[in-house]
C-alpha cells in the first residue's frame, strides 16, 4: 500500500512540512503494511514558497529588495530546472515584515516587482505569483513602479507608490513597463473573488487588517477611485470591477490590467506545481489535512482541492483536522472519504494549542490503526 500525507500548515502550531513529518512517522510505526511519502502543500497564501521546497525539485534563491516599510530586506523566491519561477508576495509585501506596526498609507509593494525583476533576470518566462498576506493597500502601484511603469504626481514628480500615493496620482505611463513581461505567462494565485473599489472591494474589506479605519480608510478608497480611473485612461481597460483585483490590496487588479496575468486558485495552483495528479497515479490513499475545517473549507482551502482531485482519480481521502465543527461534514460530499479530529478531551482552546503535535500524533495514530485493521480484514 502507498499512502501520500499531504497536509496544509496547523496554522499557529505546526507548519505543513512539520505536520507531513508527523503524518509519515505515525504511518510508518502503525501496524500498516504500506509505504508514506510526504508532500507538504498551501493553499497559496504563507508558506507556499516552503512548500514547494520541500518537494526539492527547484532551488530556492534571496534576493534583497524593498520591504513594505521600505527598509531593505531578503527575500526569497523559487526556481526550476526549466527555468520557470514561483514568487511569494508575502516574502517581499506580506504583513508579517511589519513587526506588528502597521502602515496601509505607507507601505509599498515595490519589493514584490523586484522579486519579479529577478525572476525575469534569471530568464524566467513562466511565473506564479501567489498573493497571500499582504502589508500593502497600494493597488499593486510600488509592484508596477519597480517594473518600470511610471505614475506622476501634479508637478510631474515620480512617485514610488504606497497607499497615500494613489491619491497624488495625475498621470500613469506604461510604456517603460519592462518588455520580457510580454513574453511571460504570469499566474497569479488568489483565493479571493473582490473588485477593486466599493463596500467589497480591497480597501474597505481588507483595509482594516492592515490597519486603515476612520478617515484613512475614506482617504484610501478615494486614492483607489483615482488610481483605477487613470490607470483605466492609460490602457483603454477597466479592470477594476474583475473578480480578484481588490486581491493584495489591489496587487490583483495591477497583475491583471498591466502584466497581463491569469488568475487561478492558490490550491488548484499549488497542486498543478508539485505535479500533484502524476503522484495519485502511484498511490492508493491521501490523507490531508489542516487546523480546522468547517463549511467555509470547501470555499479554496488544501484540503477541499485535495479533495476534489482524490474524488476525480478514485483515491479515497482522509482528512485529519485540529478541529471541526458539524459544518464540516459538507466535505463528505466533496470527496472527503473520513474526517477525523485531532482533539479528544476539553482543556480549551488553549490547552489544545499547546499540544498541537502530540494531538496530531495521536489522532494519525487512530486513523492508521483503523486503515489496518481494515487491510488486515
Amino acid at each position: 500500500m502507498r499512502i501520500l500525507a499531504c497536509p496544509d500548515s496547523f496554522k499557529g502550531t505546526l507548519s505543513a512540512p512539520e505536520a507531513a513529518e508527523v503524518m509519515r512517522a505515525s504511518c510508518e510505526s502503525s501496524l500498516l503494511d504500506a509505504e508514506c511519502v510526504a508532500l507538504p502543500l498551501s493553499d497559496g497564501g504563507e508558506g507556499a514558497l516552503e512548500c514547494l521546497a520541500a518537494t526539492g525539485e527547484c532551488q530556492i534563491l534571496e534576493e534583497e529588495v524593498t520591504g513594505p516599510d521600505g527598509m531593505r530586506t531578503n527575500a526569497r523566491w523559487a526556481l526550476t530546472a526549466d527555468r520557470r519561477g514561483f514568487i511569494e508576495l508575502a516574502e517581499a509585501s506580506g504583513l508579517a515584515l511589519m513587526d506588528g506596526w502597521l502602515d496601509p498609507m505607507g507601505a509599498t509593494s515595490r519589493g514584490t516587482g523586484e522579486l519579479l525583476l529577478a525572476a525575469l533576470d534569471a530568464d524566467c518566462r513562466d511565473i506564479t505569483l501567489a498573493i497571500g498576506g499582504s502589508a500593502t493597500n497600494d493597488g499593486g502601484m510600488g509592484m508596477l513602479s519597480a517594473l518600470g511603469v511610471r505614475f506622476l504626481g501634479a508637478s510631474g514628480e515620480p512617485l514610488e507608490g504606497s497607499g497615500a500615493d494613489l491619491s497624488r496620482v495625475r498621470s500613469v505611463d506604461a510604456d517603460g513597463l519592462d518588455p520580457r513581461i510580454r513574453e511571460c505567462r504570469i499566474r497569479v494565485l488568489c483565493d479571493v473573488d473582490n473588485p477593486l473599489l466599493g463596500p467589497e472591494g480591497a480597501t474597505r474589506v481588507f483595509g482594516p487588517q492592515k490597519g486603515a479605519e476612520g478617515v484613512a480608510l475614506a482617504e484610501l478608497e478615494a486614492g483607489m477611485l483615482i488610481y483605477a480611473r487613470l490607470c483605466a485612461e492609460a490602457l483603454g481597460e477597466d479592470f477594476s470591477a474583475v473578480p480578484g483585483a481588490g486581491a493584495a490590496g489591489g496587487v490583483g487588479f495591477a497583475s491583471l490590467a498591466f502584466l497581463g496575468a491569469e488568475l487561478t486558485g492558490g490550491i488548484e495552483g499549488i497542486l498543478d506545481l508539485v505535479g500533484f495528479d502524476g503522484l495519485l497515479e502511484t498511490v492508493d490513499l491521501v490523507v490531508t489535512g489542516e487546523g480546522h475545517a468547517d463549511a467555509q473549507t470547501l470555499h479554496g482551502k488544501a484540503i477541499a482541492g485535495v479533495a476534489r482531485r482524490c474524488a476525480e482519480a478514485g483515491v479515497p481521502c482522509v482528512a485529519i483536522v485540529g478541529a471541526m465543527d458539524a459544518s464540516a461534514t459538507a466535505l463528505l460530499d466533496a470527496g472527503v472519504t473520513a474526517l477525523v479530529p485531532t482533539v479528544i478531551d476539553a482543556d480549551g482552546v488553549e490547552g489544545a494549542l499547546s499540544r498541537a503535535r502530540e494531538n496530531l500524533a495521536l489522532a494519525c495514530d487512530r486513523a492508521f490503526a483503523l486503515i489496518a485493521l481494515g487491510q488486515h480484514l
